[in-house]
């Protein structure tokens, strides 16, 4: 394995990665400038298939989940196929300010998903653009895809949609999430997203007071939830997040629900979480009071070996950079494979921080490590045949 780093790092030759990462923060900037909220990705979506385009990959599509698909021709086309995949949403709403300040401090950029998961997705434009820059042609064929739908309740849509299209034509996925430099995912947790839902019949303050209220009674679920311990080992976690209902201050509430997060490293462990909180909710159920829940996600649990030949050669690839790795488990689009047995590894391409919230940033230095290590990780890869 380390030969094989070694003849990639080799055909590499004077690529000046230096110039490549600036081009990278470039394309990532005019990726984020474009509002891409789960669900409405389409704008951003075509600005991918575009920039597609002009890199030359062949057979570019955007599909009706709004995923970009375009492939890079490698020397031996009849060959399974490398699966190269990022995210383009976002968890900002489309009026987000999404102005970039480059000067609050030196290194860092910020910007509202700059960093999940706008420098990721440029990452796979940069792949194409290094080996263009290289004249090197992979051994086998890359498919090249910005999937839609990865964020909160998109629940992996647009990875499920790629996934089932080119499962039969690929072998392994390497998965890009921006901001994940230095760390290797393996492994997918588990996560369930429940809706549960209170309705009665409400009515007045006053004149009713004594009737069922729906807010009452979901605070008093929400309380029983929240007064659950669940496991450390396998970790498994829950989190309250949105809670919404009522109609006024003075009227008793007809409905009202709130939104669960369930995750676990164990299926079993998840199930049993569940089957704690359905306990909870039967508990609560009342005459004129009606609680019922709805699974709004579900993304699969799926892992592959810490020393499966795609993580060696992820490691190898980092340490190739003097970075040694950590493997992580998480949720990410490359549950959906994983889930199914086939290889796939999740990779960064800088690091950075307040993800998911207006003053997100990126730290510049180790786009030039990151997008080498992206490079040095694919033309392995390509070399490689995988089994799960």
């Amino acid at each position: 394995m380390g030969g094989l780093i070694e003849q990639v790092e080799q055909s590499l030759g004077e690529l000046d990665c230096g110039d490549l990462a600036a081009w990278t923060i470039d394309e990532a900037i005019r990726i984020q400038q474009i509002p891409a909220p789960t669900f409405a990705e389409r704008a951003r979506a075509e600005h991918m298939a575009d920039r597609f385009r002009a890199l030359g990959l062949c057979d570019v599509e955007i599909d009706a989940l709004d995923n970009v698909y375009g492939r890079l021709p490698g020397v031996e086309s009849g060959a399974p196929a490398l699966l190269i995949c990022a995210h383009t949403d976002t968890v900002f709403p489309a009026d987000t300010d999404l102005r970039i300040d480059a000067g609050k401090h030196t290194g860092l950029i910020y910007g509202a998903g700059l960093g999940d998961n706008s420098i990721g997705t440029a990452g796979v434009l940069a792949l194409v653009e290094g080996l263009r820059r290289t004249a090197i042609t992979p051994a086998r064929d890359l498919w090249c895809v910005a999937t839609s739908r990865e964020e909160g309740l998109g629940d992996l849509g647009g990875m499920r949609a790629a996934y089932a299209r080119l499962r039969g034509r690929i072998d392994a996925v390497i998965n890009i999430e921006g901001l994940a430099f230095g760390h290797l995912y393996n492994a997918g947790i588990a996560v369930r997203r429940w809706k549960i839902s209170v309705n009665g019949a409400g009515g007045h303050s006053w004149l009713h007071f004594g009737k069922p209220s729906a807010i009452h009674a979901l605070m008093t679920l929400g309380a029983q939830i929240a007064a659950i311990r669940p496991p450390a080992h396998p970790r498994t976690t829950y989190n309250i997040g949105l809670i919404e209902g009522g109609q006024s201050v003075n009227s008793i509430a007809a409905q009202a629900a709130l939104w669960l997060d369930l995750r676990s490293e164990n299926s079993a462990a998840l199930e049993r979480l569940e089957t704690q909180i359905s306990k909870c909710i039967d508990a609560q159920q009342q005459p004129e009071i009606t609680i019922a829940r709805e699974i709004v996600g579900d993304r699969p649990a799926g892992r592959i070996a810490a020393d499966h030949a795609l993580i060696r050669l992820a490691v190898a690839a980092l340490k190739k950079l003097g970075v040694n790795p950590t493997l992580e488990i998480g949720s990410t689009d490359g549950n959906i494979p994983l889930a199914d047995g086939c290889p796939t590894v999740t990779i960064g391409i800088t690091r950075g921080g307040s993800a998911h919230t207006p003053d997100e940033y990126i730290e510049t230095e180790p786009v030039e490590a990151g997008v080498r290590q992206l490079l040095l990780l694919v033309l392995t890869a390509a070399h490689t045949r995988f089994t799960a």
